[in-house]
């Protein structure tokens, strides 16, 4: 997808925004890898392992956005942002409002399940 611009339940972020979804994509799946080896190689209880649920959530819900090119968080509030990060734009209409919070919604319910997978191979770890 190569949109530039906003289009309900879609695409309601551009480039630079893209790029801060991906970094922090990065972020979450570095700190999942620290998580899990730090816990794995002090022998940490198996529960305490069920920590790398939450960075490996973050790490979804951004790789997520990125590809998808849609801001969860800016789909609940009802805006968009096609220029600099920091800046955004209101969507007017109810309908584009209720599809954007819909697709944020499933974005969330996809990392929370993908947080949850990883945390749950966890304590396959030996």
């Amino acid at each position: 997808m190569t949109n530039a611009t906003y289009i309900p339940g879609v695409c309601n972020i551009g480039p630079a925004e893209i790029r801060r979804r991906r970094t922090s994509g990065i972020g979450g799946a570095v700190a999942t890898a620290a998580v899990v080896a730090a816990t794995v190689l002090t022998g940490a209880p198996k529960p305490v392992r069920l920590l790398a649920v939450l960075p490996a959530a973050a790490a979804a819900s951004g790789f997520i956005q990125a590809a998808t090119h849609f801001c969860a968080g800016f789909g609940m509030r009802g805006v968009f942002n096609f220029g600099d990060t920091g800046s955004t734009d209101t969507v007017e209409q109810a309908e584009f409002r209720a599809e954007d919070q819909a697709k944020a919604k499933r974005i969330l319910a996809a990392s929370l399940a993908i947080g949850a997978g990883v945390g749950g191979a966890t304590l396959l770890l030996p």
